[in-house]
């Protein structure tokens, strides 16, 4: 898929966003081998630890539907007025999964594209 397509379809789906405590809405769009689109949404919660960011929900809509991890390719992560970088937990989630997928950030005047290894050393792994 086009990158601008995958980018694209993560900001369709940031305006579900459920984020009445940050403002910040952020969508994701994952891309799986097969060619396949998972997407999610940010979705907030008044205790903030049960809030739920866009990658996670976008991977655990991938893993609900029977994709595997190691088929992750790239994932857009898309906000309208900043570049939205995973936080320690979705990097965490990434690397479980794949840890060189690769990451596309994006807002509406710029993108940056990455693998994760370049911004999460040491990933945890048992």
């Amino acid at each position: 898929m086009e990158k601008a397509k995958l980018i694209d379809l993560a900001r369709e789906v940031s305006l579900n966003s459920y984020s009445p405590y940050s403002h910040f809405k952020v969508g994701a769009a994952l891309e799986v081998k097969s060619g396949k689109v998972y997407v999610g949404t940010n979705v907030e919660n008044s205790s903030y630890g049960a809030a739920i960011c866009a990658e996670r929900s976008a991977v655990l809509s991938a893993i609900s539907a029977g994709e595997r991890g190691e088929d992750f390719l790239r994932i857009a992560i898309y906000s309208e007025n900043s570049l939205p970088y995973p936080c320690g937990m979705c990097r965490q989630v990434l690397a479980e999964f794949n840890p060189n997928i690769k990451i596309i950030v994006a807002s509406q005047k710029e993108s940056q594209e990455f693998s994760l290894a370049e911004i999460f050393s040491n990933i945890f792994k048992i």
